[in-house]
């Protein structure tokens, strides 16, 4: 009896101390700096007996939300999209198992990584296609380093466009280049979700309606973090339809890798935009300055929400006594569009149900005119740790502002203010429209430009 006990606490002492061995392989002797995925995360994984490293992949229908007041029915890897990063380092043995829990076969490529051909995950080439309810084992060994994808190459058009794909970051075996402090990775999307519905139509082959980041659309992305003076590093991937130029504000970096490799210093050149094409990956690295700082897709479509493209151009067109009648028939009617959309920035109307603002989030100074695949970069000086530090203390005389701020003699100021839905709706002060929840305009009489 003694012995069982003594070889039982043995077997226990042995099982601690191989998880203890693996929690510091995994985040004590770590040869580069995790790689963060805003709103997402990384794949776990464990060490088979032969050195290799296990992961597991269940791919899956799924509930996902865009952000705050949107939720759709995606297709997942690990009830997630984007899926689970995959991270692991250059020389690697990877052994990983996926699981098909969709309603019809499927197959995982890995994107721009050297496999062997049997393992490029090609539903009918260089496979059998995943069953419903069946379990494939991949197992390869890594001979390159670099930023990567994991994506669906089974009925493409359907499962990749609901959500099934993930970033696979390899690390080089030792360090290149300086060291990196911050390490983003950023999936870019793009969706089409009918107003007051809730799964995405995969057939839609250009007219989108809604901008991803991480498949988070601002207000719902979460900002990038970094101390001044960090040399932060983001990662884009896209197996999207639609190519879309990254701007980044306050800074200038340079492409530093693609898909196919590293650039050479030599090769490399300064940029505000990163243009990320179809089924390419690329890299920036940049030296980080305190502020807030704008991160957005420069397609002037991609950063906003829920957009019906069919909705007539009205700028400059005079709707004087268009909504009264209008509302004869329709009571909600408004007149919209004559002075841009600004003006829906600030609206808080009732949309249809789970369906983003167009334009939503709020700032410092007010109403942020975005959405869609928009984030914001914060850097501050001598911070601890890399939580959201709220919003960025500007120096004084640093922030632009109207010159007649205290100027209450000025004659040309607004005495009224009036709200750009209901004229009706008027103050003396500044405030909100009673009815539609908007900010008070300052009221300018005539219609110019009519």
């Amino acid at each position: 009896m003694m012995k069982q006990v003594k070889f039982i606490v043995l077997a226990i002492c042995l099982m601690i101390d191989s998880q203890i061995v693996m929690a510091q392989d995994k985040q004590e002797n770590l040869p580069y700096a995790p790689v963060i995925t805003p709103n997402g995360s990384t794949l776990s994984w464990t060490r088979d007996k032969d050195g290799a490293k296990v992961f597991h992949l269940t791919v899956e229908p799924c509930k996902h939300e865009i952000a705050p007041g949107m939720t759709i029915n995606a297709w997942c890897y690990n009830g997630q999209t984007p899926g689970p990063m995959i991270e692991v380092v250059e020389g690697d043995r990877v052994r990983i198992y996926v699981t098909n829990k969709l309603p019809e076969q499927t197959a995982v490529h890995w994107h721009g990584i050297f496999v062997p051909s049997g393992m490029d995950g090609i539903s009918g080439l260089t496979q059998k296609g995943i069953q419903p309810g069946d379990t494939f084992k991949y197992e390869f060994t890594l001979k390159q380093h670099g930023t990567y994808m994991y994506h669906s190459h089974g009925d493409e058009m359907t499962q990749m466009g609901l959500g099934t794909m993930g970033f696979f970051i390899i690390h080089p075996k030792n360090q290149i280049g300086p060291k990196i402090d911050r390490d983003f990775a950023i999936f870019l999307n793009e969706w089409f979700v009918e107003p007051g519905t809730a799964t995405p139509n995969p057939n839609i082959m250009t007219d989108f309606n809604i901008f991803t980041f991480n498949s988070r659309a601002f207000p719902g992305t979460e900002p990038l973090v970094a101390k001044t003076g960090d040399r932060v590093r983001i990662r884009f991937g896209n197996v999207g339809q639609e190519s879309h130029p990254i701007h980044l504000h306050g800074h200038s970096f340079k492409i530093v890798a693609t898909d196919g490799g590293d650039i050479p210093e030599s090769a490399q050149w300064p940029e505000t935009t990163v243009s990320v094409f179809p089924g390419q990956t690329r890299t920036i690295e940049f030296i980080a300055k305190a502020g807030d700082w704008a991160m957005h897709c420069h397609r002037r479509h991609h950063p906003m929400n829920a957009m019906g493209h069919n909705i007539p151009h009205l700028i400059g067109v005079n709707q004087d006594g268009v909504e009264e009648k209008v509302n004869k028939l329709l009571p909600d009617y408004m007149a919209m569009g004559e002075k841009g959309m600004d003006e829906m920035t600030e609206m808080h109307m009732q949309g249809p149900e789970n369906t983003l603002p167009m334009m939503g989030g709020e700032g410092p100074f007010g109403s942020v005119g975005m959405g869609g695949m928009f984030t914001i970069l914060k850097v501050r000086d001598n911070i601890t740790d890399y939580k959201n530090p709220g919003w960025y203390p500007n120096p004084p005389g640093t922030v632009a502002e109207s010159i007649n701020k205290d100027n209450e003699g000025n004659k040309n100021m607004p005495t009224t203010y009036v709200c750009p839905m209901h004229p009706e709706a008027k103050s003396d002060k500044p405030g909100n429209c009673p009815k539609c929840g908007m900010k008070l305009k300052p009221e300018i009489t005539g219609h110019e430009g009519h």
